[in-house]
């Protein structure tokens, strides 16, 4: 059954939350798509990647390059699952795929901050319960660290 896991973003935006969590499922062995709401937010995730630190690496790529099915971790707009990833990512407000069914998990990062987005979360949790998912709710502690809240 699919899990559907909803990050509550509060102190750290996203810049900071998606490479961590992304390094965690690679070590895991599991391939990983993130689809981000526009093409243009899809560069921004690209780049950022590449840069977010300086002693490391986060191999990734995006749809538009030829070894799209290749990449361990791949960013895109729309739904699709070119490498046959075990693990989704939505950022930015992008929709629960039609296939959602077929990953092991769902992982919905979403800017506490932002009123607009927190009602649209709530109404993904809704959606996820009514497809029989099995949803959870983690927030950050005063620490930072992810706590699992429902």
């Amino acid at each position: 059954m699919t899990e559907v896991l909803f990050y509550h973003l509060q102190r750290q935006p996203l810049e900071k939350v998606l490479p961590t969590l992304l390094e965690k499922s690679l070590e895991r062995g599991w391939r990983v798509v993130v689809q981000a709401s526009s093409d243009e937010r899809v560069d921004a995730i690209d780049a950022h990647l590449w840069t977010y630190t300086d002693d490391g690496f986060l191999p990734h790529g995006t749809r538009k390059e030829s070894e799209a099915a290749e990449q361990p971790i791949l960013i895109t707009s729309g739904d699709d699952n070119l490498n046959a990833a075990q693990v989704r990512f939505l950022v930015d407000g992008a929709p629960f795929p039609a296939n959602s069914a077929d990953y092991e998990r769902v992982v919905l990062l979403f800017n506490g901050d932002d009123p607009d987005a927190v009602t649209d979360a709530r109404e993904r949790w809704k959606e996820a319960k009514a497809q029989g998912f099995e949803a959870t709710y983690w927030q950050p502690d005063e620490q930072g660290r992810w706590v699992k809240k429902a």
